[in-house]
């Protein structure tokens, strides 16, 4: 039987690869392990296995895993990985590290207000819809530079980049052209924006592609944890 520690061993061997295949350093490439409806108890096992970036999708799970494991666990950086309504914002500014899914100036705001002053600024990315669904959540590409300007006068949020969660198919034109897209968009922006870093696309599924195409943090759930079990949610 596997391990988690196995399991993420093996996701760190893919990422290493796929960086190999695209002439990339493995080193520019962080894993998200994404423990959304996953116990404590497989977060410390991971976190014993030397991983140290977490990405959880509802608010109220993330708090309970952020206060439960903030002494076991004094390494972790917190990833906020969900869709956030505004009346949710106060425990994201709070308690996480980064946000990932900012698509709304009025999000952007309170995130700001409501981040306390002893903490570092928030880590921003923004979230494009990059597919066209409406399912997701997301801006449309044309709305891009006004949410970043929007972000770049508020002192404590820290824009680091975009995140997209591509078309899941299998057919992999269409999933090259999405991540050719979000690349070409990350690349604009950080002409505008020099000190951007992060590009969030890519999971168990795909991440050969994303990183072929300039990913710079895979978010990894099932392939370390196993499949979530239908139904749960918080």
């Amino acid at each position: 039987m596997t391990t988690i520690a196995d399991r993420l061993a093996n996701a760190q061997h893919r990422i290493t690869q796929a960086a190999k295949f695209s002439s990339r350093n493995a080193d520019e490439i962080q894993l998200l392990a994404v423990s959304k409806t996953k116990p404590i108890t497989d977060i410390i096992a991971a976190y014993a296995a030397g991983q140290r970036l977490f990405g959880e999708n509802y608010v109220q799970e993330g708090e309970s895993k952020v206060n439960e494991l903030k002494s076991i666990c004094p390494e972790i950086q917190w990833h906020f990985i969900g869709p956030l309504q505004s009346n949710k914002t106060k425990v994201v500014a709070g308690l996480f590290d980064w946000m990932h899914t900012l698509c709304r100036d009025k999000i952007a705001v309170r995130l700001n207000d409501q981040r306390p002053d002893a903490l570092k600024p928030l880590n921003i990315c923004i979230q494009v819809n990059i597919s066209g669904e409406a399912s997701k959540s997301g801006i449309v590409p044309s709305e891009l530079m006004v949410l970043a300007n929007t972000i770049d006068t508020l002192p404590k949020l820290t824009l680091r980049g975009l995140m997209a969660i591509p078309t899941a198919t299998d057919d992999k034109r269409k999933q090259k052209d999405e991540f050719q897209q979000l690349q070409s968009l990350f690349l604009k922006l950080k002409a505008i924006y020099p000190d951007l870093d992060t590009l969030s696309m890519g999971m168990s599924n795909d991440l050969e592609q994303a990183v072929e195409h300039g990913s710079t943090m895979v978010r990894i759930g099932s392939a370390i944890f196993g499949e979530r079990e239908k139904g749960l949610n918080a």
